[in-house]
């Protein structure tokens, strides 16, 4: 069956030792049309942050019980980067996020996630590209994505 990105919406997110959160948004790549991000809301465990995870590290869906399990302890949700979610993630941000947790660039590789590069491209010599929010302005330097606002009512 299909499902919506709207769909996900509050889903739990659940890592290998526990509840993160709850999908709160997500940061779409207009240009190669992937998620590249989930935006989890981490809820009173970390006081009301939000946090990024990779769909990278997203095992099967539970769809019954709407629960999105995640390779990834809590731990290392806890001590990941922190970002301001309500604004564009740079290169330099994506960098240290996918380099906190092992993951590999996506950018300069074979396929949607450059699953086929051994090595990670310097953020200076990736191509000039722009993230911007869905109606946002685009911010310079960043990689153009989108940012996917589910109008759906919370649970």
């Amino acid at each position: 069956m299909l499902r919506t990105v709207r769909d996900l919406q509050g889903y739990a997110i659940r890592a290998t030792d526990g509840v993160i959160g709850e999908v709160a948004d997500f940061f779409f790549d207009d240009e190669d049309w992937v998620i590249r991000y989930l935006v989890v809301d981490a809820g009173t465990w970390l006081r009301g942050r939000h946090v990024l995870i990779s769909p990278v590290a997203i095992g099967h869906p539970d769809w019954m019980a709407q629960l999105l399990p995640v390779s990834i302890t809590k731990d290392q949700v806890k001590k990941s980067p922190d970002i301001d979610t309500r604004k564009p993630v740079s290169r330099q941000h994506e960098t240290e996020h996918l380099g906190y947790y092992g993951y590999p660039f996506y950018w300069g590789g074979a396929g949607l996630w450059g699953m086929g590069r051994t090595r990670a491209v310097s953020p200076r010599r990736t191509p000039s590209r722009r993230k911007c929010r869905l109606g946002g302005a685009p911010s310079r330097g960043c990689i153009r994505m989108t940012i996917l606002t589910c109008a759906a009512s919370r649970r």
